[in-house]
């Protein structure tokens, strides 16, 4: 009893911890993080281009082999295009807009440019039957240099998914990428959503026809960079949500209840990492939300995502079956895996209050798993849903205020007083893992930098002489400490995958601050 309440004690000076209250302009910081989507841009750059420092690149993207792969985003601070994480980064954009739109303002139009830049490029990516592009570059040579995205001469090399050599997982998430996006566009251009549901409902049908892991494909390419470490099984069940909320046609949920009790794991990459993973070898889907993968969410694993995205759906209803009423089950059991007094927390805080998973770039799951919290706080608001965890009840307004937290860190409220968000406040990251930010810029230097003469300002310790605004960096050590060094790229990379859920949840506080 004496360690359960000493144990207690601990959790509450968190909590006091992580209820510092501090003042931040979120709105500011929303215009911020949507401007870093143009610092990403690959292809033709447009007249109304803000981020003037970036200049057009790769524009002859697919032209080897007769296809228009030219756009879509860089993902981080290299050059290639991955379309596994440039889908999951739509999709939480999307999301972002048709939960939060109302609260972006004039953001709104800049919100939906940073999504329709993605969905142009994914129907590119899926505009030739029986195949879908999954990357184009080649990573190891990409890696290998450090270029301007302006100057690069290394192989843009299109990898594909097709019927012979499946990619489910990077199939689903387009799919599920192109049916959010459609939603956002029917108000204002029912012809663009219209093309990108059709195409969405195409592609989720190739995914599940053809199913398999771009692992196995496409491994050679894709591993270790976006390996699909938790199978492809998820993306199927996601994809099928989103068309379901677009949609509402029977066949997809008919899908998710069906499916998500018995597809198989059909995971058997020898690669896997099981910190991310966790119970690997289960049978189906279902054994792995008991197993704990419930509380993942991000680029590769969508379970907790899954559950909040479902749960409205049977929280509107009202009456939902035992099986439906198992996404509320799990989505309730995500909450109290973050909740810090939970007796089921299954992430770390640091002593500064940010929230911790294993793996790289751990704001990923900040924001990721924040934006979530605020989704299900609305949601269990609007339907007056309660939720226990053990003895501890986790109001909506509890939810909300963790995840306040979370942002709150990530702008400045933390140990070193540190924003994390590249032109946010007064104290940020100067030497992000960047090649574009980091190399001079073509309007001050013109001529190539070529793939060794680049190294020079990656192992330099000057300040990047270009501010890539709203660009939020993989974040601090768990020891609330922060380098700011160009080569600890776990730390100091920014990717559109942290930038999209921020969107949302700043949005949501612009609007309500307190």
């Amino acid at each position: 009893m004496a360690i359960f309440f000493m144990k207690y004690f601990l959790v509450m000076i968190l909590m006091l911890k992580l209820v510092v209250v501090s003042s931040h302009d979120y709105g500011d910081a929303l215009t911020k993080s949507i401007l870093f989507f143009e610092g990403q841009r690959s292809g033709k750059l447009p007249p109304n281009q803000r981020v003037t420092w970036r200049k057009d690149s790769a524009l002859r993207d697919g032209l080897e082999f007769g296809v228009d792969l030219v756009g879509g985003y860089y993902d981080a601070g290299d050059n290639v295009k991955f379309s596994f994480p440039m889908a999951f980064t739509t999709t939480m954009l999307s999301w972002s807009v048709l939960e939060f739109g109302k609260d972006m303002g004039s953001d709104l139009p800049y919100a939906m440019d940073s999504i329709r830049w993605a969905t142009d490029y994914l129907l590119k990516a899926t505009s030739v039957p029986g195949f879908v592009f999954a990357q184009v570059g080649d990573p190891y040579a990409d890696h290998f240099c450090w270029e301007r995205p302006e100057d690069m001469d290394t192989p843009r090399t299109p990898y594909a998914v097709s019927k012979q050599f499946p990619g489910s997982e990077v199939s689903a998430e387009i799919a599920a990428a192109l049916a959010a996006s459609s939603m956002v566009f029917k108000p204002l251009d029912g012809g663009y959503s219209a093309r990108l549901l059709k195409r969405a409902r195409m592609v989720f049908e190739f995914a599940d026809t053809y199913r398999g892991s771009y692992n196995d494909s496409l491994g050679r390419w894709v591993c270790p960079f976006y390996c699909s470490y938790s199978g492809y099984e998820d993306e199927l069940i996601w994809g099928a949500a989103w068309l379901y909320k677009a949609t509402k046609t029977a066949f997809y949920w008919n899908y998710i209840t069906k499916n998500i009790n018995t597809i198989k794991n059909n995971n058997n990459n020898p690669a896997v990492d099981y910190n991310n993973v966790i119970n690997s070898k289960t049978d189906n889907v279902f054994q792995h939300y008991s197993s704990g993968n419930f509380a993942e969410f991000g680029w590769d694993t969508k379970y907790a995502g899954i559950n909040v995205l479902i749960s409205k759906f049977v929280l509107s209803t009202g009456n939902g079956s035992s099986s439906s009423n198992m996404f509320i089950n799990y989505a309730d059991k995500f909450v109290c895996s973050v909740l810090p007094e939970s007796p089921s927390l299954l992430v770390s805080y640091s002593r500064g209050g940010l929230l911790f998973k294993s793996g790289g770039s751990n704001i990923q799951h900040s924001t990721a798993l924040s934006f979530l919290l605020i989704v299900y706080s609305n949601y269990l608001n609007q339907y007056k849903h309660i939720l226990h965890c053990g003895n501890v009840v986790a109001s909506p307004s509890r939810l909300l205020q963790l995840a306040k937290t979370q942002v709150d860190y990530i702008l400045g409220s933390n140990p070193l007083g540190m924003s994390y968000m590249v032109g946010y406040g007064k104290n940020f990251p100067q030497r992000i893992h960047h090649r574009g930010s980091s190399l001079p810029s073509m309007a001050n230097y013109p001529q190539a930098i070529g793939c060794a003469k680049g190294k020079q300002y990656f192992q330099s310790n000057n300040p990047n002489p270009n501010l890539l605004i709203g660009a939020v960096v993989g974040g601090p050590d768990f020891n609330d400490s922060y380098a700011d060094s160009r080569p600890d790229f776990v730390y100091s990379e920014p990717t559109t995958y942290i930038n999209a859920p921020l969107v949302g949840l700043l949005a949501y506080f612009k609007s309500h601050p307190n």
